[in-house]
């Protein structure tokens, strides 16, 4: 059982930045791919980026190509989010989950976090 704890949302303002993490419970992190999604109220989970297992391929959604950038630190059990120029529509729930291997839809995932509040204001 991996346990996934996400951390860095907030308040911040349009244009502005945020760093998101995912931190896991087990040692074996490193076998994991991780995706993070976001949810906005009355809105469909979406999927952002994604990171396999080795940190050498990525893959982000269209909309945050250029601005948000995912990577992993293995020794430390954790994947990041670093997220520029983020806009008042980006305004969500962000979750990360972990999983064999990538994918594009979270149901794919086999364990997931509690989520982290992002709110961009205009």
């Amino acid at each position: 059982q991996v346990q996934l704890v996400e951390s860095g949302g907030g308040l911040v303002q349009a244009g502005g930045s945020l760093r998101l993490s995912c931190a896991a419970s087990e040692r074996t992190f490193k076998i994991y791919a991780i995706g993070w999604f976001r949810q906005a109220p009355g809105k469909e989970r979406e999927f952002v980026a994604a990171i396999r297992r080795n940190g050498g391929t990525t893959y982000y959604a269209d909309s945050v190509k250029g601005r948000f950038t995912i990577s992993r630190d293995n020794a430390k059990n954790t994947v990041y989010l670093q997220m520029n120029s983020l806009k008042p529509e980006e305004t969500a729930v962000y979750y990360c989950n972990a999983g064999s291997d990538y994918s594009g839809s979270y149901s794919s995932y086999d364990y997931w976090g509690q989520g982290t509040q992002v709110t961009v204001s205009s």
